[in-house]
């Protein structure tokens, strides 16, 4: 029955997305401590062998050379990015603003998916992609706080995701899934890598066991994530993101004495309400491409995504 379906698939999605949450405040503790490009090149380390043995389920027949290499290597640098931008604004900024800044990507692929889908959008999808931007710039209040660079970070990251995940809709099904995620891992541990050369910090036992919790938990909540998409409906699983909110003002209020203002909170109230707008709209639309339903989930360090993998398991 689709009604039970769709309830199992919302539950395995809030688990994901506290746990997802769970991973940024690990995220956070290390950022106290050592710097972005550690904190993900550690990251990619624990997650490559994890994430391998999802690989060796691409059964489909092929090459380790990208069918679009353009697109690929556009879509690497942007994984590369989204991660390295985000964990740097989770470490220095509360979490509910950093959430309620990354709660525009689907905005932003709406807005991407236009030149680089040929996705037709509307009056109405128009109008919730301006009330969402509206709704950042009350989150960011640039007339009243300074801006820092955690919050061009932030924005860096939902633009960054928001290519990845467009560029993943228009060459995720012509593309292996090896080669889907192989090249973000092996180019973010390459530049990390050599980033680390100027900024190392050595890690004790304690800190180097978060890591590979850090990692852990990424997948662990794309497996929770990959369950939701299988059971239910793309309009019922995609709205349960924004309970990360939810989670973030519990952590940051107990953990990091975090208090969310008024404007905080009004401006993710307008984003979430012109993301889960677009949602319903894509919902009903008629389109081959709905690029915000069709997105699956955030990018992980590791470059995994919930959509690659669910076809490869599809294929099995």
């Amino acid at each position: 029955m689709q009604i039970k379906s769709n309830g199992k698939a919302a539950c395995y999605s809030l688990c994901a997305f506290a746990i997802y949450a769970t991973h940024d405040v690990f995220i956070k503790i290390l950022g106290a401590d050592y710097s972005s490009f550690q904190i993900v090149f550690f990251n990619v380390l624990f997650g490559m062998p994890l994430v391998t043995l999802i690989m060796i389920q691409d059964s489909k027949p092929g090459t380790l050379l990208p069918v679009h290499p353009i697109w690929s290597g556009i879509r690497t640098v942007a994984t590369m990015m989204t991660g390295l931008l985000a964990f740097y604004s989770f470490s220095v900024l509360p979490l509910a603003q950093v959430y309620s800044i990354l709660f525009a990507m689907p905005l932003l692929i709406t807005v991407l998916a236009i030149p680089i889908l040929d996705e037709k959008v509307g009056c109405h999808r128009w109008l919730a992609v301006i009330a969402g931007l509206v709704g950042v710039l009350i989150v960011l209040r640039p007339d009243n706080v300074q801006l820092e660079f955690g919050h061009l970070a932030a924005l860096g990251a939902a633009f960054s995701g928001a290519m990845a995940s467009v560029i993943m809709r228009k060459i995720g099904k012509e593309e292996r899934l090896v080669v889907l995620m192989i090249y973000p891992m092996i180019v973010t541990f390459f530049f990390m890598g050599i980033a680390l050369q100027f900024n190392y910090t050595p890690m004790p036992i304690e800190d180097l066991r978060i890591s590979f919790l850090i990692a852990v938990l990424g997948l662990v909540a794309t497996l929770f994530v990959i369950a939701a998409y299988r059971l239910g409906e793309a309009a019922v699983v995609a709205p349960m993101q924004y309970s990360q909110i939810i989670w973030a003002s519990i952590y940051g209020y107990f953990l990091f004495n975090e208090q969310i203002n008024k404007s905080v909170i009004i401006g993710t109230t307008i984003i979430i309400a012109s993301g889960l707008y677009i949602v319903l709209r894509e919902s009903g639309s008629s389109s081959a491409n709905t690029p915000v339903l069709r997105t699956r989930s955030r990018e992980m360090g590791s470059g995994l995504r919930v959509g690659a993998m669910l076809r490869a398991i599809g294929r099995r």
